[in-house]
C-alpha cells in the first residue's frame, strides 16, 4: 500500500488536512505546537468512479477501491535533526513513507499564530528541507563508520556504498536538489535503497489557503509554484477548513459547494491524484460476481508482476492474462459480450498492464 508522510512547520494546518483526509477526528487540531504527541495513522481509498460502474455490469455487491496510508507526523521546527521539539522520533516516520506532502502555509491569519512570527512559504519550506537534511547527513555519517572495515578491506559492496555516501553527503551539504535518477549509477542505485533517506523521496508541497483564495491562489502559492518547479516536486493548492467542511456534505452538496467556489475537484482527490503520478502509479481493475477491485501498480510493471500484487503465487505460476481495456468492457456490457465481439484479448508475459484494464489471470497451481 502507498505510505504518504504529512509534514510540515507547526500551525500550517497539517492536522486539519489529516482530519479531511481519513474522514476522521483522530487528529487533534489545535493553535499551539506540538498537539499531535503520537504519529496518526488513517488510511484512505482511492475515489474512482470506473469501480461502481462496473459494479453494476457484473452484478456483484461487493467494491474494493485502491488505498493510501497517511501518516500524520508531528510539526517540525528549526533543530529538529538534534532533538528540538518533539524531534528525531518523527524524522524516524518520515523515513518509513514512499512519498513527503509538505503542507504549507499560504494565508494570513492574525488568530493563528505562526511559529516564526512571520508567513514566508519558501522559509518555511527550507526549515523543513534543512532539518531533514542534516537528519540524513547524520544518517550516513554513522553508515560510514559502520562499514569502514569493510571499506578498507576492499569489499565490492561496501566501497560501493561509500561511493554513494560520499557523494549524497557532497550533494546534502551543498543543499542542492538530489535526482537520484541523474546523479547515481544503476549500481549505486540499488545499495541506496538501503540508506532510508529522506531527501531522495518524492514531494507534493501542499499549499493551504484561505476560502477567498482557492479558485485563484495568491502571492504565496506563486512562490511555491517557482520553488517546487525547480526540485522536481508537484504542487497542490488547498483549503484544509474547506476540506474538513466536505467530510460533513453528501455527494451532491459537495458538488454543488465545489462549483460555487470555482473548483472542479476537491483538494483531497487532486492530492491523491498528484501522489499518483508522483510515483508513475496505475490502477488495473479485476471485476467478476465476487467483486470488483482497484489494484495499484508501477508504471511499466508487466503482466506476471501485476498478477503477483494479488498474490505471489499468481505471478509464479503465470501463464496468461486475459485482458479488456476499461472503455471496452463497459461497451461490451459483460467479459461475455467482450470475448463475444473480439475486445477482449490473450496477453503473455511481456504485456505493460495500462491504467483501467480489466484483467482475468490463467495460472499453475
Amino acid at each position: 500500500m502507498l505510505k504518504c508522510g504529512i509534514v510540515g512547520l507547526p500551525n500550517v494546518g497539517k492536522s486539519t488536512l489529516f482530519n479531511a483526509l481519513t474522514l476522521s477526528k483522530n487528529a487533534q487540531s489545535a493553535n499551539y505546537p506540538f498537539c499531535t504527541i503520537e504519529p496518526n495513522v488513517g488510511v484512505v481509498t482511492v475515489p474512482d468512479e470506473r469501480l461502481y460502474k462496473l459494479q453494476d455490469l457484473v452484478k456483484t455487491q461487493t467494491v474494493i477501491p485502491t488505498a493510501i496510508e497517511f501518516v500524520d507526523i508531528a510539526g517540525l521546527v528549526k533543530g529538529a535533526s538534534k532533538g528540538e521539539g518533539l524531534g528525531n522520533q518523527f524524522l524516524h516516520n518520515i523515513r518509513e513513507v514512499d512519498a513527503i506532502i509538505q503542507v504549507v502555509r499560504c494565508f494570513d491569519d492574525p488568530n493563528t499564530i505562526h511559529v516564526n512570527g512571520v508567513i514566508n512559504p519558501i522559509d518555511d519550506i527550507e526549515t523543513i528541507n534543512t532539518e531533514l537534511a542534516l537528519a540524513d547527513i547524520s544518517s550516513l555519517e554513522n553508515r560510514q563508520k559502520r562499514i569502514l572495515k569493510q571499506i578498507k578491506a576492499g569489499e565490492k559492496e561496501a566501497v560501493l556504498e561509500n561511493t554513494a555516501i560520499e557523494k549524497l553527503l557532497k550533494l546534502l551539504e551543498e543543499g542542492a536538489f538530489i535526482n537520484v535518477d541523474k546523479n547515481f549509477s544503476d549500481e549505486e542505485k540499488k545499495v541506496m535503497h538501503h540508506f532510508h533517506l529522506m531527501m531522495t523521496k518524492p514531494v507534493i508541497y501542499c499549499a493551504n489557503v484561505s476560502e477567498n483564495d482557492l479558485s485563484t491562489g495568491n502571492e504565496y502559492v506563486e512562490q511555491v509554484k517557482k520553488y517546487a518547479s525547480t526540485h522536481n516536486a508537484l504542487v497542490v493548492t488547498i483549503c484544509a477548513n474547506i476540506e474538513e467542511e466536505l467530510v460533513e456534505l453528501g455527494e451532491e452538496e459537495t458538488k454543488n459547494y465545489l462549483k460555487e467556489l470555482g473548483v472542479e475537484s476537491s483538494g483531497i482527490e487532486k492530492m491523491i491524484k498528484s501522489a499518483y503520478d508522483l510515483l508513475d502509479l496505475k490502477t488495473y481493475i479485476t471485476a467478476g460476481e465476487k467483486e470488483v477491485r482497484a489494484w495499484t501498480i508501477k508504471k511499466g510493471t508487466k503482466a506476471p508482476q501485476a498478477a503477483g500484487v494479488i498474490h505471489t503465487d499468481f505471478e509464479k505460476g503465470f501463464i496468461r492474462a486475459e485482458v479488456v481495456g476499461y472503455n471496452d468492457f463497459i461497451n461490451a456490457g459483460s467479459w461475455a459480450q467482450a470475448r463475444e465481439k473480439g475486445v477482449a484479448r490473450l496477453e503473455g508475459k511481456d504485456y505493460i498492464v495500462q491504467d483501467g484494464d480489466i484483467m482475468l489471470f490463467r495460472f499453475a497451481n
